[in-house]
């Protein structure tokens, strides 16, 4: 069983077991939470699709803590112009472990 959720504006494939990277969320690690944006539930065969969220649908979650992804090098090169710029950025990310999938109707 999986289910396909949003959580910051991205979508994301869950099954039980697995450990994701989420957009920074407002939790502490080793809590518990629900996420209800769910968009997709598939069992087997059996595939429901939201219109365009499932009701009663969530998907539960452990926090197991919060991080900073590689540095991300952003440069601007403009040639024979004398002009050149450079920037970097690190994401903020929330590690969760998927915990349970709950259903519908």
């Amino acid at each position: 069983m999986y289910a396909v959720f949003t959580a910051g504006g991205k979508q994301y494939r869950a099954e039980k077991g697995a450990v994701l990277r989420v957009e920074l969320m407002k939790a502490d690690p080793g809590s518990e939470i629900e996420l209800g944006d769910v968009l997709l539930l598939a069992d087997g065969d059996d595939i429901t699709i939201g219109a365009p969220l499932i009701e009663g649908s969530k998907v539960t979650a452990k926090v197991l803590g919060h991080g900073r992804a590689d540095k991300i090098r952003i440069i601007k090169f403009r040639r024979r112009k004398h002009h050149r710029k450079q920037m970097g950025h690190r994401q903020h990310y929330t590690e969760i472990e998927i915990t349970g999938i709950a259903g519908g109707q």
